[in-house]
């Protein structure tokens, strides 16, 4: 008898979550986020995902583009008019509805959470969003997050994978540009843990 969710067709099924460092400063990291369901026949329908993690230490999420945290939380250590965009130690993290203001979306963003399977639509397989990240005080690091959760039944997580940095096509392919550093993560449907290897054709 096979755990619920497993499915004996797709043994290998998984979603991937890949954190890309795009750019970094003296406080703050750019960090694209992809979600992509490498399931060939499941599909990540209505509530949709809910993408969770806990902070190792006082990080903070300044700006959200292509999705939103449910909660922005305790920022009361903050002082000024622009406070961060969610300060709890663990965000959750929903995408963005169809028709969300263009100055809020990123590309392939705003699905309402609903991710295809592989085998009905690879092209919507995917969703990403881009986050601002930065530490509550300025002698703070900015580290990786962990205990990452999709908020979906029936999915757990494994251990972060370091992986090489994804590459991003630019000037109608005559130009590549790559991530700073990149960690993968994979969420099986109640199967063991293992090490995830992707597609890069499939990078959203």
């Amino acid at each position: 008898m096979h755990a619920d969710g497993y499915d004996p067709l797709d043994p290998n099924g998984n979603i991937t979550i890949k954190w890309d460092v795009m750019q970094i400063s003296d406080d703050t990291q750019d960090v694209r986020v992809c979600i992509i369901n490498y399931q060939l026949f499941r599909h990540i329908e209505p509530p949709g995902w809910k993408l969770s993690w806990r902070w190792p230490g006082d990080e903070v999420i300044w700006n959200v583009l292509g999705a939103e945290a449910t909660e922005q939380g305790n920022c009361s250590g903050f002082r000024g008019t622009q406070l961060p965009h969610c300060c709890d130690r663990r965000p959750v993290i929903v995408d963005l509805l169809p028709g969300a203001p263009y100055n809020k979306q990123v590309a392939n963003c705003c699905k309402a959470g609903v991710l295809s399977s592989l085998t009905q639509a690879a092209d919507k397989s995917g969703a990403a969003f881009q986050i601002s990240v930065g530490a509550a005080s300025s002698s703070s690091n900015i580290s990786v997050p962990g205990s990452f959760a999709l908020g979906i039944t029936g999915y757990s997580c494994g251990d972060p994978v370091e992986v090489p940095p994804s590459k991003f096509m630019a000037d109608d392919g005559r130009r590549w540009t790559q991530a700073l550093g990149k960690l993968s993560y994979e969420h099986p449907l109640n199967t063991p843990l293992k090490t995830v290897f992707f597609n890069d054709n499939l990078n959203c």
